[in-house]
């Protein structure tokens, strides 16, 4: 193979797997992923066929005989559906002419609560409950026309279902106009601006009085008379055993990124720390509460979602999650004593305005069974008083600019071009972190002639870049790739691909692009060995549990080499059925345990917490135990790692015979007893270019010590019978 070959297919590989990202995404829309192996009749009651796509929405008619009776879309292709999981959920709707519902289907999710103890047909019968929703009622209501019917243990994903169907609805009966709605009805009614000049409120009675802070009230009474209504029976027969008049929830909101509302709610020191947490066009909501029930709830502790609240303004709605709120204080003296205070960011790309009115929803929950619940929502109603406001003059738009905001409208690539820009300003902080790793990893693997000359630098430098990797990269910010990313590439190279869509996840991006680069000059050891978080979990553990005496075991080489081909016919398999059922693929991936030990920290169902914690418990006696046998991810990475156009490890002529060190004290045991390196199997830890250069352990460089060694003596002097010894003073002073 030439060089020029080598290089040619290095680049090829670099730019395929620069690609390998989550989202699947195809160039025209999801609907066209989905519409071919749905059928209309199926979806709509008495089709019989569904249209091509338009080519300025992603929607297709639904056709019987011919003649158009609604239109097909699926949510994903208008609003945002990320789930628990961080993927989108893809619910395929059809509508009517006078806007109702026809049908809903329910065609791909990666739910992991959904996908544990949840049958799945359960979740596809609540989405197909959806038909004969009035998209005219929710819109003249919000939202908010219909009852939300809520399964037990996947509350967020039902919510996340709900609003992307009633938005995504709304959105296409407007463009289409259908039932009377129209695009144009958003915008009626005059429009504000914030007044910067406003007076600050002096007290928290006089914030309650003129409607800064507005207020949800429920007693038990209250409560306790709404389940008794509730179409589920068991919930009156489960009463709070409170007294009727006694506080359910206390909840009140001020909208306190207004500095006038801000500073004298929170204080100067707490207002300026909000500043600092909020990024340009952000708004910031304060909530505190009091009484037997929270509005925070414990879900958020386990999946990061606070499923109790919700924003919700028009067709927009914010679902909060953990890294979008902070705990706060109020500063009024007059202040009630309340038992949650919390402050929750609102940002610039979720098409809040905060000058228009909104509701907080208030999900009440009570338990009708073992782990059963009923559910009802409140609506605490909140619009900014007048003072706060200044209006606008309405200015007609000329036609140039008309017709210029039209086409912004259908210009979908823009729409999402800018989406992509805000969410990478949004991640400046951790893409500059994640950078800054790469450049340091990158040094040490260009400069390791000279750290690997120091045995402590290099263990030290591991030990802290792991922890970092496991820590930040994996549980902060869940930036675990997955064996499902490849299979991902061969799908959506089938189906067409959109730049933009995946650069919808910077770290994912930036850490794909890493690997490409990495083939090239290391091989798959770059990300195996520093930068896959589960892997950091693994040696960090092993490494404490040496320290804690735990025995440490060698395979002998001849089953250790049989073992080496299971993970790879574990990522065949898996790639083989992903080319036939990538949402099965997905499933039988599972055998990573990325998602229960990083993404989900542990919380899921005991059978993949069993299986997580059993890999790891292997791993402490077989240091990196899943990673040398059964990571699909591994061999994926690895098949191609003997095209790397370089080859950093140094080794002696003598290394493998006769000398074994190196393939001794290698923890993955990547060196032949011949002395050759596997590439496909190595991590770089760098452990063998330590050993090249001891001084202890080498036999070569031990060699070579000791015949510097003698050759740096000085020579003995000549002692001949002839001159030597007459000359010595011992024999002189004999002779006198």
């Amino acid at each position: 193979m030439t060089i020029a070959y080598r290089l040619s297919a290095a680049l090829a590989l670099s730019l395929l797997l620069s690609l390998v990202l989550i989202l699947p995404a195809s160039a025209a829309s999801v609907l066209s992923q989905f519409l071919p192996e749905e059928s209309a009749a199926e979806l709509a009651p008495g089709a019989d066929s569904f249209g091509p796509i338009r080519d300025d929405m992603p929607i297709a008619p639904v056709l019987k005989g011919g003649e158009t009776i609604g239109w097909a879309f699926v949510t994903s292709d208008f609003v945002g559906t990320t789930g628990y999981s961080g993927k989108p959920i893809h619910t395929l709707v059809a509508v009517g002419p006078d806007a109702k519902v026809l049908g809903v289907k329910l065609v791909k999710h990666s739910e992991p609560i959904v996908l544990i103890g949840i049958p799945d047909a359960k979740m596809r019968a609540l989405a197909a409950d959806y038909a004969g929703l009035d998209l005219v009622a929710e819109a003249a209501a919000g939202g908010s026309a219909h009852d939300l019917n809520i399964i037990s243990g996947a509350t967020v994903t039902v919510m996340v279902i709900d609003d992307s169907i009633v938005r995504s609805g709304l959105q296409v009966a407007r463009a289409l106009g259908l039932g009377g709605l129209s695009v144009e009805a958003e915008s009626t009614g005059p429009q504000y601006e914030i007044n910067a000049d406003a007076e600050p409120v002096d007290s928290w009675a006089e914030a309650e009085g003129d409607g800064t802070v507005r207020k949800l009230s429920l007693t038990v009474g209250e409560i306790n008379e709404a389940f008794d209504a509730h179409p589920d029976t068991r919930a009156s027969q489960r009463p709070i055993n409170e007294p009727p008049e006694a506080s359910f929830i206390d909840m009140h909101a001020a909208l306190v990124s207004l500095p006038t509302i801000g500073q004298p709610l929170l204080g100067p020191a707490e207002y300026a720390n909000l500043e600092n947490w909020l990024e340009e066009g952000d708004s910031a909501l304060l909530i505190v509460g009091c009484g037997i029930y929270s509005f925070k709830g414990s879900g958020y502790v386990r999946g990061g979602i606070f499923d109790r609240i919700q924003l919700v303004q028009g067709d927009v709605s914010v679902r909060f999650h953990d890294k979008q709120h902070r705990r706060a204080s109020v500063a009024p003296a007059d202040a009630p004593e309340f038992k949650e205070m919390d402050l929750f960011r609102i940002p610039a790309d979720s098409g809040f305005d905060p000058t228009q009115p909104f509701r907080i929803q208030l999900l009440v929950q009570r338990d009708v069974a073992a782990i059963e619940k009923a559910f009802l929502t409140f609506d605490l109603d909140y619009r900014l008083p007048e003072r706060y406001l200044t209006e606008l003059a309405p200015v007609p738009p000329t036609p140039e600019v008309a017709a210029a905001q039209d086409a912004a409208k259908t210009d979908e690539s823009t729409a999402q071009a800018q989406l992509w820009k805000r969410i990478w300003d949004g991640k400046k902080p951790q893409i500059i972190v994640l950078t800054a790793m790469l450049t340091v990893l990158t040094g040490a693997f260009f400069f390791q002639e000279y750290l690997t000359r120091s045995e402590r630098a290099v263990y030290w430098f591991r030990m802290s870049f792991l922890t970092v990797t496991l820590v930040v990269l994996g549980w902060m910010w869940n930036a675990q790739l997955s064996v499902v990313n490849i299979m991902a590439l061969a799908n959506s190279l089938a189906t067409g691909f959109s730049w933009q869509a995946f650069l919808l996840d910077p770290l994912t991006f930036i850490l794909w692009f890493a690997v490409a680069a990495a083939l090239i000059f290391w091989g798959r050891g770059a990300y195996c060995g520093w930068l896959c978080p589960f892997g950091a979990l693994q040696e960090l553990l092993n490494q404490i549990g040496r320290r804690l005496g735990i025995p440490q075991y060698t395979l002998p080489w001849g089953l250790h080499e049989r073992l080496w081909p299971v993970k790879y016919m574990i990522f065949l398999g898996l790639f083989g059925v992903s080319l036939a059922s990538l949402d099965y693929a997905e499933r039988l991936a599972e055998v990573e345990p990325f998602k229960t030990a990083i993404i989900l920290k542990f919380v899921r169902a005991w059978p993949f917490v069993v299986y997580a914690v059993g890999l790891l418990m292997a791993g402490l006696f077989v240091e990196r135990f899943y990673c040398r046998y059964l990571c699909p991810l591994g061999a994926g990475l690895a098949i191609p790692a003997r095209i790397r156009m370089f080859d950093w490890l140094k080794r002696y002529k003598e290394c493998g015979n006769p000398c074994q060190t190196c393939a001794n004290e290698c923890f993955v045991q990547a060196i032949h007893p011949t002395g050759e390196i596997n590439p496909n199997e190595c991590l770089n830890c760098m452990h063998c270019q330590v050993l090249y250069h001891s001084h202890t352990k080498c036999p070569v460089v031990i060699k070579r010590d000791k015949r510097r060694a003698s050759l740096a003596k000085p020579p003995m002097p000549d002692l001949s019978p002839r001159e030597g010894l007459s000359n010595h003073p011992n024999m002189q002073h004999k002779g006198a």
